[in-house]
């Protein structure tokens, strides 16, 4: 039997692209044994995870440095067949050199890659989707197509999500009135992702108030994303009158149930866009500072990409964006109009 240890402890839209070289693995290795590191916080995606083996989280509020050897500890009880270090950070690359393994597999721009047995080209820009980039780290052990994300809710998941939706909250309290969908009929709904961890690659509130006005009444309103987005959302809501708040409610795969079932799905370039990917659920992205040459955008036919028409020579002014807009205009976003997200 072999074992397989992948490694992305970076941020949660990056936990849940891995997954695409998760279900490959599985797909040409079925018998395999499967282990993941993540950072703490993105190990609600993998509950329940119906093949992987053993959930390896580095929790960096235990201390960066001192739980960061806890887990290469952890990681040198199992000698793995194959080691992928699915990123290009000094860290990843300690884990993936320290713990025991006979192919141990990254990128070239890792510090530590020299001390690999296998280097893997990185590059951003250059058309290549990331699950591309992923995948070229696996392609010797599988083949060379692409490899799709997917998350997995459990069945306790989507109870959970529709016990969410069918709850009646006061609007005195924030929240709209919402009804029970029929039994024999599905409630139609958009689900809005609105926050970004970077500020430039956010689209304005004013923008979102824009969008949900224009929505038809008939359908449901939920914003979601982490509880820190709950003011904001809350804002939002106030703003227009309509609306759901889930922040705080939902679970990272329940809020993924919730947007398997929606009518669209409305994100920023971020996590949520990744996890609509995962899901095969509709979306439409906005990308504001960023743009979807890096290889971060829809994968499936039902996603598309809104951005700006207008030619900026500022636009991208960077790959993860920025908490201002450098120039001060931020044009990249305010150009994009809310019609261009309806039609």
């Amino acid at each position: 039997m072999k074992r397989f240890l992948v490694i992305q402890t970076a941020f949660l839209g990056d936990a849940v692209l891995v997954t695409s070289i998760l279900e490959k693995l599985h797909a040409f290795h079925p018998d395999a044994r499967i282990d993941l590191v993540v950072r703490k916080g993105n190990d609600g995606l993998f509950i329940g995870h119906p093949f992987i083996h053993t959930l390896h989280v580095w929790n960096k509020r235990e201390g960066k440095t001192k739980a960061l050897f806890k887990l290469i500890g952890q990681l040198r009880k199992t000698k793995y067949d194959h080691i992928i270090n699915a990123q290009r950070f000094f860290s990843t690359g300690l884990m993936t050199v320290l713990a025991r393994g006979g192919e141990k597999i990254g990128y070239d721009k890792n510090p530590l890659s020299l001390l690999f047995t296998r280097r893997v080209k990185h590059v951003i820009g250059d058309g290549r989707h990331e699950v591309d980039r992923l995948n070229a780290l696996i392609e010797h052990l599988t083949d060379t197509s692409r490899p799709l994300p997917r998350l997995h809710p459990t069945d306790a998941d989507r109870r959970a999500t529709h016990a969410h939706m069918s709850t009646t909250r006061p609007a005195s309290a924030g929240w709209a009135q919402l009804v029970p969908p029929q039994r024999d009929e599905q409630m139609a709904y958009v689900c809005i992702a609105p926050a970004s961890v970077w500020f430039t690659k956010q689209w304005p509130e004013a923008k979102w108030i824009e969008l949900i006005k224009a929505l038809p009444t008939e359908q449901q309103v939920f914003l979601i994303g982490a509880p820190g987005d709950s003011a904001m959302a809350q804002r939002i809501i106030a703003a227009c009158g309509r609306g759901v708040d889930l922040t705080r409610e939902l679970k990272l795969l329940e809020s993924a149930a919730l947007m398997e079932g929606a009518t669209m799905n409305y994100v920023n370039d971020s996590a949520p866009l990744h996890i609509a990917s995962a899901m095969n659920a509709p979306v439409t992205a906005v990308f504001c500072s960023t743009v979807p040459a890096f290889g971060f955008g829809p994968l499936r036919e039902n996603g598309r990409v809104v951005e700006t028409s207008e030619q900026l020579d500022c636009r991208p002014c960077g790959l993860h964006g920025y908490m201002a807009c450098p120039k001060g205009h931020f044009k990249c976003a305010l150009g994009v109009e809310v019609r261009s997200l309806l039609s």
